[in-house]
This record gives C-alpha cells, structure tokens and sequence, in this order.
C-alpha cells in the first residue's frame, strides 16, 4: 500500500480482456516476469492524486464517461518512449480521438493533473526498471505482434476507475459502462 506519507495514485483505464488482452498479458509475462498481475489495458487517465475525494471521482466519472459512447479500436505499430521512459507499447491506432476526447472529458475536477506528457492512447506491454532492456523488449513485441493472427481491433464498452495499492497492484473503484447520450 502507499505510505502514510505518499497520497495513492489513481487512474482510469478500459480493460481489454479478449484474445488482444490475454495476447499482451502473455506477451508481458515473457518480457517482464515482475509485472504478471497487470490486466491489458489502454489507460485513460494516467496515474494521479485526486483533487478531492475517491467519492467525488466517482460521480465525476459517472456523470462525464457515458458521455462518449461505447466505441471499436484497432491497435497499430509497436513503439517506445524511449528515451524519455523505457516503455514499450502497442499503439492505439484508429478511434484513438475517442480516446482523447474521453481524457479530456474526465480529466477535470477531482480527477484533474496537469501530466507530464501530452496524451496518447496506447496498450502498454512493459515498463522496465531502466533503458538497457527496451531496444531487446521492443524487437521481441514486434516480432511476436507480426506473427499474432487474432483481431487487432476491440470493443471498448466501459472505463474502471482504480486505486494504487500494495506491489504495484491496482485495486478497482469503479466502473462505468460508456453509452450513448
């Protein structure tokens, strides 16, 4: 859990838990033993503190994230953000402005940050510790992403906003199902 010290991080993300979401949970078991325990997900709203409380987070994402509409992504090209950070990731490659409009949407009130990096939407494979193992990590995710043959693409019909806890776990809060106003 967070020290008494540290406030808890939160974050809004949709899961992704068909044939693409069980493709990069296996994909992060190989590259990244330590990190097994995350589900495949595009975040929505990076890791934050909150502007008020958990409640009021809540009634921010239940009343703004309907708003969107549930939506179909199809995922692109395998990249990183190296060198800023040693991530290597799937990109989100149509419907990524819904996404960004959704950010956008939320990221007001209590769930507001002022990130450090302009948003992208993309499906995370692995955070490494440093940037020794990115080059190696990303060639391994692009030669396995060109031999995956399932459906890149994926309904996303919800958001589930969640809470930093202890091992690096995330502790569901929330989740909101995405409709049409």
């Amino acid at each position: 859990m967070a020290s008494p010290s540290k406030a808890p991080q939160y974050a809004v993300v949709a899961y992704v838990k068909d044939s693409l979401g069980r493709f990069v949970e296996e994909l992060r078991r190989d590259l990244h033993p330590d990190h097994t325990h995350l589900s495949a997900h595009v975040t929505v709203l990076p890791p934050r503190q909150l502007q008020g409380s958990e409640a009021e987070a809540i009634h921010t994402l239940k009343r703004h994230a309907p708003e969107t509409g549930p939506f179909k992504i199809l995922l692109g090209t395998v990249e990183t953000f190296s060198p800023a950070t040693p991530t290597v990731f799937i990109r989100v490659e149509k419907s990524a402005h819904r996404f960004r409009d959704l950010h956008d949407r939320l990221n007001q009130g209590p769930l507001f940050c002022a990130e450090e990096w302009p948003y992208m939407p993309h499906m995370t494979i692995v955070k490494l510790a440093a940037m020794n193992g990115a080059e190696a990590a990303l060639a391994e995710a692009r030669s396995r992403w060109a031999e995956f043959k399932g459906d890149k693409s994926t309904p996303i019909e919800e958001v589930t906003f969640v809470r930093e806890g202890a091992s690096h776990q995330w502790i569901d809060i929330a989740t909101v199902k995405l409709r049409q106003p």
